[in-house]
């Protein structure tokens, strides 16, 4: 019997999810930000015509951790790609191959469905993360510099 198993998220994981989101937040130092709610996930994972999907990771039949992502679309390569938002393995189950495989598990889908990239983002100072995204093929790109608009910074933006 196989320990590892993925499988996509269902309505009755939002819990979970929630859950991971927090202790993921909670390790990158940023919980105050969190202000998704189980409702909130089950709207936009479940909902009619979802625009976000998750991968469940399983060790022993126990969710151990998530990958939630969606479609982006490259210009420049004429051709969509996966957006990885959230990555996380709980800590007492890491080292055994999990994230490496909820990675594999969707580049093996960018490749089924000939996407052009596959992309997220780390957080500088996350050394072992940075050190496993390097092992896994993965180039950082430092020449780009994220844009945020959000709050009242928005509103104002987008005042009608």
């Amino acid at each position: 019997m196989t320990k590892l198993t993925l499988r996509p998220a269902v309505p009755a994981d939002a819990g979970q999810i929630v859950a991971f989101i927090r202790a993921l937040a909670v390790y990158e130092k940023l919980e105050h930000e969190v202000q998704a709610s189980e409702a909130d996930l089950a709207r936009d994972l479940f909902g009619a015509a979802p625009k976000v999907f998750c991968e469940i990771a399983e060790w022993e039949g126990k969710p151990v951790g998530f990958a939630l992502w969606f479609y982006t679309y490259s210009t420049f390569q004429g051709r969509h790609g996966i957006w990885l938002e959230d990555l996380y393995v709980d800590p007492e189950v890491r080292g055994k191959g999990i994230g490496k495989a909820l990675l594999v598990h969707l580049a093996q889908r960018c490749v089924k469905e000939e996407l052009g990239r596959f992309e997220w983002w780390v957080l500088d100072w996350n050394e072992p993360s940075i050190a496993f995204y390097k092992s896994q093929g993965g180039v950082l790109q430092d020449e780009w510099t994220k844009v945020r608009v959000d709050g009242d910074a928005l509103q104002r933006l987008g005042q009608l």
